[in-house]
């Protein structure tokens, strides 16, 4: 449950020219200049953090509580302008499926997964974490209920926000429409269909999230094998509108 705020983005190198004729790739050595960026990011921010506030759209409570007052608000983000922001760009190593493989399994999972989660007694919950300052140790943790689920909402987004956002050709309406033309223009063969239909949903579970359902959750290293399935005998008796 760290306390800093980042944002992950997958960056097409090149992108389909203005009259759509043709794919127009970045530099094989260059992408663009990430000092500039970095200030470019840090200015927006700010400046619409700044407008939000104007616009009553923040609230503050707790030890926070000053910052209502604009004055009080400005000097709080005033240094954020003279710290260096970091951005940071580069080409994936392991190519585009793995870091699709990975962004899918950072969104689509929750702040902490049950397989951490050590202990729930008297009004406490103890769980693993790692501390990445102590070379990645596994450590525990016991905080009281009440603090566990106030961080844990934490990483509950607020009505109106979106985990992930789509923009350019990879925008929803448009989006099978513009990578048919993408491909097109870079002459690379449709995609293949995935296979489906030979997937369970404990595959594609382990898709999303990186954590497999097969594996043992006790001992880490058994598979778990299906025995018996049994079918649903309830049925739900017909709604009857009495209106």
């Amino acid at each position: 449950m760290g306390p800093g705020s980042h944002l992950h983005c997958v960056v097409p190198g090149g992108g389909i020219s203005p009259d759509g004729t043709r794919w127009i790739s970045c530099r094989s050595n260059f992408f663009l200049p990430v000092p500039v960026l970095a200030r470019l990011f840090r200015r927006l921010f700010l400046d619409y953090l700044t407008l939000a506030f104007d616009a009553g759209e923040l609230q503050f409570f707790s030890s926070l509580e000053p910052l209502r007052m604009r004055d009080a608000f400005v000097r709080h983000i005033a240094p954020c302008r003279e710290k260096d922001w970091v951005v940071y760009a580069k080409q994936p190593f392991a190519g585009p499926e793995e870091v699709l493989k990975y962004v899918a399994r950072y969104t689509h999972r929750v702040a902490i997964s049950n397989d951490r989660l050590l202990n729930i007694d008297d009004g406490k919950v103890q769980f693993r974490w790692k501390d990445y300052r102590d070379d990645s140790r596994q450590k525990t943790m016991t905080l009281d209920a009440d603090e566990f689920i106030r961080r844990f909402l934490l990483h509950v987004l607020p009505d109106g926000f979106q985990r992930i956002r789509y923009y350019g050709f990879l925008a929803n309406r448009y989006r099978a429409k513009k990578l048919a033309l993408c491909r097109l223009l870079m002459q690379m063969p449709p995609p293949a269909a995935a296979p489906e239909a030979n997937k369970d949903c404990r595959d594609r579970y382990e898709a999303l999230t990186g954590i497999s359902l097969k594996t043992c959750p006790l001992c880490r290293c058994g598979t778990m094998v299906v025995i018996e399935t049994f079918k649903c005998t309830f049925t739900r008796s017909p709604f009857t509108d009495t209106s």
